[in-house]
């Protein structure tokens, strides 16, 4: 049949994590409560580095682009996820499909970016302290984090390319809670070996070469902490335990996910949920519980609150002043 006589799919159907009525009832409760923390504590972050002065460094601006791309990688989702828990057909359209992919490899390429410039960050920091001003200066910061939103940009768009421009005629069903690209390809009307494995070097290239440059960024840092004992790199050591930890979180899910990239097992329903939804929650609270600037800083502004307040109820107890 001419591939031009195919009727266009306008719309995908999404089987969403699970098919029983009370188990949705619950997903619809526990998503949204995570949903509210991971935007507040995010903002959070990013309302304390922005009202703080000492925190306008290079680390804490990119620590607060960091809980920007955490926001919206978990806001691309958990809105429709948690909308769909209650909603039966779960469609999308094919429009919104195209824009949820673009979103994703946009905020997840634009935020692996953003940890190689963060350890960077930690390198310049710890191995050439003497040299750290110099080297971070506010110029350069500004360009690491607009490089990582523009090096996102274009590497959803050349995922993007290999999708939008296929045939899709006849099956829409996407067992997903989201418009996954690695299953949504494979429901074009002809052969997608070769759109495959080009996303696939193209998703894998960005990956590597992430995973590699902090990998090489953290060895060399361990092995700098490792040959000192300074009440300095106590404190770089503190500071890189985040980090690192942040960076297994994130490329964990990533790396078994792109091992089977076009193979459907249940648990790739797991570390979806993990990477969209509970990774943006556990960055603010890794960088807060490890990080003395960040929660002196936050006490600052709770204090400077509570004593905002204490005229104004003072006035309310004694009406007559």
């Amino acid at each position: 049949m001419d591939q031009q006589n195919y009727s266009r799919v306008t719309e995908f159907v999404l089987l969403g994590l699970s098919s029983s009525w009370k188990l949705q009832c619950f997903f619809f409760v526990f998503f949204n409560f995570l949903y509210i923390i991971i935007v507040l504590g995010n903002f959070l972050i990013v309302f304390t580095v922005i009202s703080e002065p000492a925190l306008h460094t290079p680390m804490y601006i990119m620590l607060s682009n960091l809980s920007v791309f955490d926001v919206l990688l978990a806001t691309y989702t958990a809105p429709k996820m948690i909308y769909d828990f209650l909603h039966e057909p779960k469609t999308i359209s094919f429009e919104g499909c195209m824009a949820q992919i673009f979103l994703l490899h946009v905020f997840a390429g634009g935020e692996m970016v953003l940890l190689v410039a963060m350890a960077y960050d930690r390198y310049v920091a710890i191995c050439k302290p003497l040299h750290y001003t110099s080297i971070m200066n506010l110029c350069k910061c500004t360009g690491l984090v607009v490089g990582s939103w523009v090096i996102g940009v274009m590497h959803s768009l050349s995922q993007l390319a290999f999708t939008v421009n296929l045939p899709f005629c006849g099956p829409n069903i996407v067992d997903s809670y989201y418009c996954d690209l690695t299953l949504v390809i494979k429901l074009a009307c002809t052969d997608t070996y070769i759109p495959e494995v080009l996303m696939l070097l193209d998703s894998g290239l960005m990956g590597v070469t992430s995973f590699l440059l902090l990998l090489i960024s953290y060895t060399v840092i361990l092995v700098t902490v490792s040959r000192h004992s300074s009440v300095g790199m106590a404190k770089a050591r503190s500071s890189l335990t985040a980090h690192i930890t942040v960076v297994t979180l994130f490329f964990g899910p990533c790396i078994f996910i792109y091992v089977w990239p076009f193979s459907n097992f249940p648990v790739d329903k797991v570390f979806s949920v993990f990477s969209t939804v509970f990774t943006p929650i556990l960055n603010p609270i890794i960088y807060t519980l490890r990080n003395k600037e960040v929660k002196s800083a936050m006490n600052k502004l709770k204090t400077q609150y509570v004593n905002s307040k204490l005229p104004c109820l003072s006035f309310t107890q004694n009406p007559l002043l």
